[in-house]
C-alpha cells in the first residue's frame, strides 16, 4: 500500500467468504464509489466457482456510472494467497448450507419453540455456533500466519462469539465486528423526530450511546443536536404501541420474512426505559420464548416476521440468477449506497477521515458491569492506525438481568466450543430462553440438531448426552 497526493493505493483486501452472491456485491459497489482507494481484492471461497462468479463481477464495476476508483479483483484457490500481505481481511461465511439452517430454524419447532432469525441465539444460533466457531479458529491461526498486521472486519453470525474466537485464537488480532442494526434504529429515531417534532434527520445526525452484545444491544442516549430524543421516542412508543409503525411499510409488509412494525422495540422501551437498538426479529429471540415467539399467532400479533429457510432459498435462486445475469450482460453492474460502514472504518484506519461508529470488541473496560474479554457492542472512535472502543458505561439496572444473561450465556458456550465438550454446550442450549421445552425434549432436540449437521462436528465429544 501506498500514498499518493492524499490517496490509498495498491491497497489489498482479502476476502474470506468472497463468493458472496448478495453482501459481496455491496461492498463492490461502496469500493468503486470511495475516490480516496484504490487496490486489489482477493476473493477466496471453499466454492472457488463463486468465487470466480464475483471475480467477473467485481471487475465490472471498475467501469460502472460513478465509479470513482479502480479495484482489481482475483478469485484465488487457497486462504494463504488471498491473506499474505493484506492490509484488511473481510469475512464474510456461511458456516453450512441452507440444509444446515433449515434444521438450526425449523428442527426445535416440533416442540413449540419457534425462531425468527435462528443465526445468532436460541437453539438454531447454538447449533450453528458449533458449526462456525472451529472454522473461525482456523481463520484466525491464518491472519496469524499471513498477515499478522491486518485489520480484520468480521460480519459473520454469530457475531460476538465469531469475534471471540478469532482473540482466542491469536489475542494481539486487530479485529472487530460489524453490524448494521443501530444504523436501522437511528432511523426509527429520525422517522420519530419528524413524526413527533416535525423535524428532519439524516441516520448519521442522530447521536447514540450503545450499550449490550450484537442484536440485543440498547441505547442509553439518544440526541439530535441539542434535543433529548428520549422523551420523543416515548411519545413515539405510545403513539404505535398498539398498532406498530407501519407507513413506511409497503401493503404487503406482513408478508415479508423480513418485517418489522417495531412493536417489539416499543414494548420493550415502555417496560424498561432503555431503547433497544436492534430490530424485532433479533431483539425477540434474546427474550424469554413466550413474550413474542410463543408461536407464528403470537409473532404476526407483534408485527414481525418468522424468516422460514424455505424464504431464504428461493432468495438464493434469484440471487444466483442475477449473478449469471451481470456475467452474461443481461444486467448491468449499479453502484448504489448500501449503507454500510465497512469502507468508512477502512478509509479511517488509512487515515483519510475519522469516524465514531458501533463495533463489537472485547470489553477492555468499555461497559464496567459485563465480564471483561466479553465481546460488547459500544461506539468505537476510528482513527489513523487505531480502533479504540469509547467508554459507554454500565448497561442500565433496568436491563442488566436480560442482558447479562445473554453475555454470560455467550462466555460459556465459547469455553464449551473451544474445548469440544458437547455436554457443556448443551448446558448452554438447555438454559437458553427459547427453550421452553422439557429437559427431556430439549437433549431430543439437541441430540437431532447434531445428528443433522453431524459433518461438521466431529471434533466435539458428544458422550454423556
Amino acid at each position: 500500500m501506498v500514498y499518493r497526493d492524499g490517496r490509498a493505493e495498491q491497497v489489498k483486501i482479502a476476502y474470506i467468504g468472497g463468493g458472496s452472491r448478495g453482501w459481496g456485491w455491496g461492498l463492490m459497489s461502496d469500493l468503486a464509489s470511495c475516490g480516496d482507494m484504490s487496490g486489489d481484492v482477493y476473493l477466496y471461497d471453499i466454492d472457488f466457482s463463486a468465487a470466480q462468479h464475483n471475480e467477473v463481477i467485481g471487475n465490472l464495476y471498475r467501469n460502472a456510472e460513478g465509479a470513482r476508483s479502480v479495484w482489481n479483483y482475483h478469485a484465488v484457490r487457497s486462504a494463504g494467497e488471498a491473506l499474505t500481505g493484506a492490509d484488511f481481511v473481510v469475512i464474510s461465511i456461511l458456516p453450512g448450507n441452507f440444509d444446515d439452517m433449515e434444521s438450526d430454524v425449523h428442527a426445535p419447532e416440533k416442540y413449540g419453540i419457534y425462531q425468527s432469525v435462528g443465526d445468532t441465539t436460541g437453539p438454531g444460533g447454538i447449533v450453528r455456533a458449533m458449526r462456525t466457531l472451529p472454522m473461525y479458529e482456523e481463520i484466525a491461526a491464518n491472519i496469524r500466519r499471513y498477515c499478522p498486521e491486518a485489520w480484520v472486519i468480521s460480519y459473520t453470525n454469530p457475531m460476538s462469539l465469531c469475534v471471540k474466537t478469532l482473540y482466542r485464537v491469536f489475542p494481539e488480532i486487530r479485529a472487530f465486528g460489524c453490524c448494521h442494526e443501530v444504523f436501522g434504529t437511528q432511523k426509527a429515531l429520525a422517522v420519530a423526530l419528524l413524526k413527533c417534532r416535525g423535524a428532519e434527520a439524516e441516520r448519521h445526525e442522530i447521536k447514540v450511546n450503545p450499550v449490550g452484545v450484537n442484536h440485543f444491544t440498547w441505547l442509553t442516549h439518544a440526541r439530535y443536536r441539542d434535543l433529548d430524543l428520549f422523551p420523543v421516542w416515548r411519545e413515539f412508543a405510545e403513539r404505535y404501541a398498539a398498532t406498530g409503525y407501519t407507513e413506511n411499510l409497503d401493503k404487503n409488509w406482513m408478508n415479508n420474512s423480513f418485517s418489522c412494525s417495531n412493536r417489539v422495540k416499543f414494548d420493550l422501551f415502555l417496560r424498561y426505559g432503555v431503547i433497544a437498538a436492534a430490530g424485532d426479529r433479533h431483539l425477540a429471540e434474546f427474550c424469554e420464548g413466550g413474550w413474542y415467539l410463543r408461536n407464528p399467532e403470537t409473532v404476526r400479533k407483534w408485527g414481525f416476521g418468522l424468516t422460514t429457510v424455505k424464504w431464504r432459498k428461493e432468495d438464493l435462486a434469484k440471487r444466483l440468477a442475477k449473478s449469471e445475469g451481470y456475467r452474461n450482460g443481461s444486467i448491468s453492474v449499479a453502484i448504489k449506497n448500501t449503507g454500510e460502514e465497512g469502507v468508512e472504518q477502512m478509509r479511517a484506519i488509512l487515515g483519510l477521515r475519522e469516524l465514531v461508529t458501533n463495533v463489537n470488541l472485547p470489553n477492555v473496560g468499555q461497559i464496567p458491569n459485563l465480564p471483561l474479554g466479553a465481546v460488547v457492542e459500544t461506539n468505537a472512535v476510528f482513527r489513523s492506525g487505531s480502533v479504540t472502543p469509547v467508554f459507554a458505561g454500565d448497561v442500565p439496572k433496568a436491563i442488566y438481568p436480560l442482558v447479562a444473561r445473554v453475555s454470560g450465556q455467550q462466555e460459556a458456550l465459547s469455553d464449551a466450543i473451544a474445548r469440544r465438550n458437547g455436554k457443556d454446550v448443551f448446558n448452554v442450549f438447555l438454559n437458553d430462553p427459547l427453550t421452553t421445552c422439557s429437559y427431556d425434549d430439549a437433549r431430543l432436540l439437541f441430540r437431532e440438531m447434531v445428528a443433522n449437521t453431524a459433518s461438521y462436528l466431529s471434533s466435539y465429544d458428544l458422550t454423556g448426552i
